[in-house]
Parts: structure tokens; C-alpha cells; sequence
């Protein structure tokens, strides 16, 4: 029988090794969804977020180095539901033929009315119920891009859903301790619909599903004396949108700050919401906080 050199043998090894052990090479679309990603995916997987931290996934403008970032990638990540208005264009203009995850998929969507007409509400992600649907749309999303490292992606994906699970569970309990009445609150603009449907919350705001409507004199006027009459008490600011239309009406209101929340995009690394869960943390927090 041949002998092979040890140092053979080993070398061997090393080259299946690195065979086996693949890396994803994703793109999500926003910055919440490319952590949810991040986190399912671990150490295989690199993932390019287009709408960075702090950035409005809305008003995005796509440069020629995102589709660069398009061209090169195994699998796209959007949320869907009509929040990427912008995506089909970059897609087209990348020449990426793969296959695009629509990480809503599953969802039950709500209803919202812009401009006057009923549209889908694009928010999903806020329910942290939902959160739960991307998270295994990602999963299963990294299984067929990389099916040698299903064990490690079912692995890390159970244990960030269970963690999802539980963050679901801990903010039921936190709004139940809440009274109804109280359970009412004012933001920049509509993207809580989903969150206030899970929780029992109602949402006030001046602007509509997108950053980019505007608020008419008498919507304005309507708000206000909505605010007076239901005796919200509270306003909130969201890091990705103008503040100066929400503070205007809080004045003319008597509402007071109930600080900053984090609907559409995740704070800078290291700031008090740099994950999925942070933020959602600090949302349950502030807003509970804010309602007492």
C-alpha cells in the first residue's frame, strides 16, 4: 500500500477544509434587515447593507458602488412590501440575475390609507411577531445559497429566533402593565402601524407610511386637536426623519418629549440600538417609559 507524506495528508485536509467552509456574500437593502443577516448567518456569511445606520430607506438613493455590490452577490435581501420603491431599478442596472429574498413573506399585512387610497403597510419588521417570519425566511434564504453549512445556519438561526420569541413575550407583559388610556402616543411619521397592532398602542403622526409625504395645513390643524381631545400627553422623535414638523405640533398640543426612537434604521455601532434587538429594546423602553 502507498504511503502519502504526512505533510501531504495535512495539506489535503486544508483544501476540503476551505472547500467546505463557504462564505455567503449577501446584500440587504436596510440596515435593520442586514442585521437580522448578520446574525442568522455569523461567520458565513458578509453581508453589504445599502440604507446604512440612520438612513431612510424611502428617500435612498442608490450609487454606482451598490451595484457594483449587486453584481457580486449570492443572494439580496429586501423587506418588501412596497419599502424599497428603489430596489427593481438597482436590480436592472446591477445586471444580478440571482435570486432576490423577500423577507416579509409569510407576513399578515395591514391596510393603511396614503393620500387616499389604501395601500400595504411596509413596517412589518416592527412586530417583533414578525421579526420572527424574517428571521426564518433568512435562515431558510441561507440554507439554499450554502446548503454544506445548513447545520450552522439552523443552529444559529433557532437560537436569534428563540431570542426573538422571548423579546415578543417580555413586550406583551411590558404594554399589558400599561393602561389602555394611556396606550397613546405621537411620532414623526406611520411606521408603527404594526407594533401598535401587536401591542394595543395608538399611533398619532403628521406623515404618512413614507417620510416623503407631506402633512396639509388641516391634517395638521385635525392632529392637534385630536392630541387635546384624547390628552396625549407625550411625543417621539425617530432618528431617521426630520424632527422640526412633530415638535411643531407637540408645542401647539402641550405634549412633552418622550425621547428618540429607531422605526426604520439602527442607530451607529455602538449606540443604543446597533442590532435588530437593541433596537427593539429601546423602543419597548422608551415607549413604555414615555406612556407612565
Amino acid at each position: 500500500m502507498k504511503k502519502f507524506p504526512l505533510t501531504l495528508a495535512v495539506a489535503a485536509l486544508s483544501v476540503s477544509a476551505v472547500v467546505q467552509a463557504k462564505t455567503v456574500d449577501a446584500v440587504a437593502s436596510f440596515s435593520i434587515l442586514g442585521d437580522i443577516v448578520k446574525q442568522v448567518g455569523g461567520e458565513h456569511v458578509v453581508v453589504k447593507t445599502l440604507v446604512g445606520p440612520n438612513g431612510d430607506p424611502h428617500t435612498f438613493e442608490p450609487t454606482p458602488q451598490d451595484a457594483q455590490a449587486l453584481s457580486k452577490a449570492n443572494v439580496v435581501f429586501i423587506s418588501g412590501l412596497g419599502l424599497e420603491g428603489w430596489i427593481n431599478r438597482l436590480i436592472s442596472a446591477s445586471g444580478y440575475h440571482g435570486k432576490v429574498i423577500v423577507a416579509s413573506d409569510g407576513v399578515s399585512t395591514r391596510s393603511m390609507e396614503e393620500d387616499g387610497k389604501q395601500i400595504t403597510d411596509p413596517h412589518a419588521w416592527n412586530s417583533m411577531k414578525n421579526g420572527i417570519i424574517y428571521a426564518q425566511n433568512v435562515m431558510n434564504a441561507l440554507i439554499a445559497a450554502d446548503p454544506n453549512d445548513a447545520a450552522y445556519f439552523r443552529q444559529h438561526g433557532t437560537a436569534y429566533i428563540e431570542k426573538l420569541r422571548t423579546l415578543d413575550h417580555w413586550a406583551l407583559d411590558t404594554f399589558e402593565k400599561v393602561p389602555p388610556a394611556k396606550r397613546k402616543v405621537l411620532t414623526s411619521h406611520d411606521a408603527f402601524g404594526y407594533f401598535g397592532q401587536r401591542y394595543g398602542i395608538t399611533f398619532l403622526s403628521p406623515v404618512g407610511f413614507s417620510t416623503q409625504s407631506e402633512a396639509s395645513a388641516s391634517d395638521v390643524a385635525k392632529l392637534i386637536n385630536q392630541l387635546k381631545q384624547e390628552k396625549i400627553h407625550t411625543y417621539f422623535i425617530e432618528n431617521q426623519t426630520d424632527p422640526r414638523l412633530v415638535k411643531q405640533i407637540a408645542s401647539a398640543s402641550d405634549a412633552k418629549p418622550g425621547g428618540e426612537l429607531y422605526p426604520e434604521a439602527l442607530s451607529n455601532k455602538g449606540g443604543v440600538a446597533a442590532t435588530y434587538i437593541q433596537a427593539f429594546e429601546h423602543n419597548v423602553k422608551v415607549l413604555a417609559a414615555g406612556m407612565k
